[in-house]
């Protein structure tokens, strides 16, 4: 609630106007009569699903949640997971911004998501715009090995 979401949205509408190749996603709140009920995936390109839900039951045996919040994987994944393939097999040659909004605790339930940021780090050609959350209680290893890495600058944002 700092303002990681806003300031990735103003930098990309940035890049996007000087004509850089930019793609990736963010997330964003989904609030009904005032009250935050869930997170949208929302892609550079346009598509927008479901992150997460507020769920009142909690006997579901095979959900992920973060706290109140149930997390929709197989949504998460089929906005996400082909938009980082697409950059990934992009050419080396051409630089171009990937936006990873958020690398936190809903995303990192996904293996193939943890895989596909490995590989986009990996990536020569590509720079990534990318927000994690400040550690709070267990760390969580992707984002421990991203803060730990010698080719990430690290921003607070407050």
């Amino acid at each position: 609630g700092v303002g990681k979401t806003t300031l990735i949205q103003k930098v990309t509408q940035a890049l996007k106007s000087s004509g850089i190749p930019i793609d990736g996603f963010y997330t964003e709140e989904v609030r009904e009569g005032g009250r935050r009920t869930g997170f949208d995936v929302v892609t550079l390109s346009g598509n927008r699903g479901p992150l997460s839900r507020v769920s009142s039951n909690s006997t579901s045996r095979c959900e992920y949640r973060v706290g109140q919040y149930v997390v929709d994987l197989v949504s998460f994944e089929g906005l996400v997971l082909p938009m980082l393939r697409n950059v990934n097999h992009g050419s080396d040659t051409e630089r171009r911004i990937c936006v990873i909004d958020e690398i936190g605790k809903m995303e990192l339930f996904s293996q193939a998501f943890i895989q596909a940021v490995r590989q986009t780090l990996a990536g020569s050609g590509t720079v990534v715009l990318g927000t994690i959350p400040i550690p709070k209680g267990k760390p969580l290893d992707l984002v421990e090995e991203i803060r730990s890495r010698k080719d990430v600058k690290v921003f607070n944002v407050s």
